[in-house]
């Protein structure tokens, strides 16, 4: 591999490898979480992809269908596995 820059003839000079941890950045948020992802967010999915599914169902889409209920059924799983918040 060649990473040097070009020369007036077009040909890539043998050179050091870019950097890439030069570029890295970290992005931090500023804004306040009130509550941390959970269940109600589990929940929310849950539903969304059963409807998804269901929608898939009515058009005969029965490979899409099956796709939303396993991510409904994911979303099922971690619900479950998550203790009740009052």
């Amino acid at each position: 591999m060649q990473y040097g820059p070009k020369s007036i003839t077009g040909v890539r000079q043998p050179g050091p490898a870019p950097s890439f941890a030069a570029g890295a950045k970290q992005w931090t948020s500023t804004a306040t979480r009130s509550e941390p992802k959970g269940s109600q967010n589990a929940q929310r999915n849950y539903e969304r992809y059963l409807a998804l599914a269901h929608a898939e169902t009515l058009i005969n889409n029965t490979v899409g269908a099956e796709n939303y209920y396993q991510h409904a059924e994911h979303y099922f799983r971690s619900m479950c596995s998550e203790p009740a918040t009052p």
